[in-house]
């Protein structure tokens, strides 16, 4: 099954209201010659703004979490009615929300199924960390966080889910996966979601790597067979490098 992809740009708490409309108006110009879904994640200050300037565009708009009530005494927190009243996906599971934020397996489990509710796309994010990596527990940690966080979900719950690999040491940190190990990574992934949810839910769901992509290593990134876009961090906060991104080879 030929899986769309998708190129998402999360620009984190980077970003005045100005410096967003004009990053995500030279966005709109971009040439985009992969057909790719391509998706900007603003901070909850720019969301609207950004909002209106994409309307009549192609360009998807997601939030970068969102709370598991629909309202009540949670201050500076935004509720998945609230983010659907504005932008149509959201990021749950960023591992900085995870090790800056707290947000535990359960408590993600409780964002999706929220977010579901309400009909948001979920960019559900998932990696592990350097020390995990080193002691060989890549996969237990993978599968755990799948199986926990999407725990008492049924395939057809999810058929619009987007899982993204991070690998927690390769975040900020200008290390990158090489693409082998970026498809071995995601080929496991894959694996883990047959066994949880079928082999037809697995080759059909989009995953993709997020952790330090970059304009001169996205090309070999997305040439691997089981990474269908990228999570892309500080450079989709230029417009130029977002745009050669986007417009892989």
């Amino acid at each position: 099954m030929a899986r769309k992809p998708f190129i998402a740009g999360n620009w984190k708490m980077h970003n005045t209201v100005e410096q967003s409309l004009a990053l995500v108006n030279a966005l709109k110009n971009a040439v985009n010659k992969n057909n790719a879904d391509i998706c900007v994640a603003p901070s909850f200050t720019s969301l609207h703004p950004v909002a209106q300037a994409l309307k009549n565009t192609s360009i998807i708009l997601a939030a970068q979490d969102c709370h598991y009530e629909d309202k009540g005494a949670f201050t500076s927190a935004v509720s998945p009615v609230q983010v659907k009243d504005i932008a149509t996906h959201v990021i749950i599971g960023h591992s900085e929300r995870r090790s800056l934020f707290g947000d535990n397996n359960e408590v993600l489990n409780l964002k999706l199924r929220a977010a579901l509710k309400h009909n948001l796309t979920v960019i559900f994010c998932i990696g592990e960390t350097l020390s995990e990596r080193e002691t060989g527990k890549t996969f237990e940690v993978l599968q755990t966080q799948i199986y926990k966080g999407l725990k008492n979900f049924i395939a057809p719950e999810l058929k619009d889910l987007i899982i993204a690999y991070e690998p927690v040491w390769a975040i900020g940190t200008g290390k990158t996966a090489t693409p082998e190990m970026a498809q071995q990574t995601h080929k496991d992934v894959r694996a883990i979601l047959a066994q949880k949810f079928g082999p037809d839910f697995a080759g059909a769901v989009r995953i993709l790597y997020g952790g330090s992509v970059k304009a001169d290593n996205v090309d070999a990134i997305m040439a691997q067979p089981d990474v269908d876009g990228v999570l892309v961090g500080g450079q989709s906060l230029e417009a130029d490098k977002f745009i050669r991104i986007i417009d892989y080879n």
